[in-house]
């Protein structure tokens, strides 16, 4: 019987270690509300994540959308694309190119390329017909000197 008590004290002691552990002092600190969007102060670095993820949850269709693009149309815009590049690779040439020239004028369907060099610059301008557009262009010449 003498252990009877050691058993009970062991007991004991093993139930108020943990209770000792929680009753030590708790520390906290001041709580802070940081806002998550940058449009109400947040940082500027989830804008991007933000707008990802509203996309992929955005399932809206634009009803006068074309769903799908036919073969005869894909056609078509590639060689739009084609006609254009070769259009711009005949102005590049005709403006840089060996044999550059003072000034000209392009037109392909509604689109007029107007340039002129002078010492410093070539300015181009592109006018549109049917809408009445202009856009100008200046472009910096650098000299070599030897």
């Amino acid at each position: 019987m003498r252990n009877a008590p050691n058993r009970l004290a062991m007991g004991c002691a093993i139930f108020s270690i943990p209770a000792l552990m929680l009753a030590a002092p708790a520390f906290a600190q001041k709580l802070t509300y940081t806002p998550t969007t940058p449009t109400f102060g947040g940082n500027p670095f989830n804008s991007s994540h933000l707008l990802g993820v509203a996309n992929g949850q955005n399932d809206y269709k634009d009803p006068e959308s074309k769903a799908t693009t036919s073969q005869s149309d894909l056609f078509a815009s590639q060689l739009e694309s084609r006609l254009l590049s070769a259009f711009s690779a005949q102005l590049t040439d005709a403006i840089f190119g060996e044999n550059a020239q003072q000034s000209g004028t392009f037109t392909l369907g509604d689109q007029t390329v107007t340039f002129d060099r002078d010492l410093e610059n070539v300015n181009i301008q592109i006018t549109n017909s049917a809408t009445g557009e202009l856009t100008n262009i200046t472009v910096p010449l650098y000299l070599q000197v030897n």
